[in-house]
């Protein structure tokens, strides 16, 4: 099954920039990384999740250092801090 990795931010200020930014720059540098597909939510007035999904673990394993170095890179170049990340399996998709 497909791997997916989370990670949950929050910004002191919601910005359209912002959101171009991860249209623009950091959703195309997780998928040349390995990710299938990339999601950004926003998931409350100054929070957002960034979903990434991967084909297997193996897949996932392979960018896990890739995706570190991109999480960092987030932090510094925009006004967010990552809150925590999760990963895991998937078991049931439709």
């Amino acid at each position: 099954m497909s791997y997916i990795m989370i990670s949950n931010w929050s910004t002191k200020e919601w910005t359209i920039e912002m959101e171009e930014i991860g249209r623009s720059k950091f959703v195309p540098m997780i998928m040349s990384v390995g990710a299938t597909a990339v999601q950004m939510v926003r998931t409350g007035e100054n929070n957002l999740s960034v979903i990434s999904h991967f084909t297997n673990s193996e897949a996932a394993a392979e960018a896990k250092e890739k995706i570190a170095a991109i999480r960092s890179q987030a932090a510094t170049e925009l006004p967010m801090t990552m809150l925590d990340a999760k990963e895991g399996e998937v078991f049931a998709s439709s």
